[in-house]
């Protein structure tokens, strides 16, 4: 007996994305569904904010929730780590619980912090200000406020970009053991093919114009399989050699 596909948890399907009169991406056609793992990567500007934006659009008009971790991040510097932790979670609570949480956290609220704080390594932050931080722990930070939003679905732009390969790795790990389906925007290839299931790659084609230029299982795939996605880099490791 054959096992049947699972229901998508979206279809996308338009002819361009973009920005006001900016085409950015055309002919998209992209399907997601429950329990895969999705890396995007291409090159900077091939479109990956762009599409992770659209992703996270049409599932709200879907009413499917998704944790969301921008690359810009979002995050209140004035504010200590708890609070901006706690902000992923404002629309779940009254506005007069959220003022109250302000001037005094709820023990409750507190230590759930905490408790997912741990393995992020910024348990011991939680009431520094945000911008007393270095870049890699405010990362964590906008990590821990997505995954307090307790979804199933991850959306991630460049979520790990400010650590090193080996937290970058522990990092996806613990995103992916809160999350049963994630997309996340990366530039680390190894990460790409060693953490995801499935992989979408961006760029330009001869014509100028964005598309998907890749969608294929992580299977069997290396790092030189995708070079094409970053043109510019070959280009410049080539000249070195000559």
């Amino acid at each position: 007996m054959t096992q049947e596909t699972p229901s998508p948890l979206l279809h996308l399907s338009q002819d361009h994305l973009g920005h006001g009169a900016e085409v950015v991406l055309r002919d998209l056609d992209i399907r997601l569904l429950p329990g895969e793992r999705i890396a995007l990567l291409g090159a900077s500007g091939a479109g990956k904010s762009t599409l992770l934006e659209a992703l996270r659009a049409a599932l709200q008009q879907r009413d499917v929730a998704a944790a969301w971790c921008p690359q810009r991040q979002g995050l209140v510097p004035q504010l200590s780590v708890y609070h901006n932790i706690f902000m992923g979670r404002l629309d779940q609570h009254s506005r007069l619980t959220n003022l109250l949480n302000l001037l005094r956290p709820k023990p409750a609220h507190w230590q759930a912090v905490a408790t997912l704080c741990e393995p992020l390594g910024i348990a011991g932050l939680m009431e520094r200000s945000v911008e007393a931080l270095s870049g890699g722990q405010r990362q964590r930070v906008a990590i821990a406020r997505a995954l307090y939003q307790g979804h199933d679905l991850f959306l991630g732009d460049e979520p790990v970009a400010s650590v090193d390969p080996h937290q970058a790795s522990q990092l996806i790990q613990l995103i992916h053991a809160r999350h049963a389906t994630s997309v996340v925007a990366l530039h680390q290839r190894e990460l790409a093919l060693t953490h995801f299931t499935r992989l979408i790659g961006l760029g330009k084609q001869a014509d100028g114009q964005g598309r998907v230029l890749l969608d294929v299982a992580t299977d069997g795939l290396s790092p030189g399989d995708l070079d094409f996605l970053y043109p510019a880099a070959a280009t410049h490791e080539s000249s070195n050699v000559s």
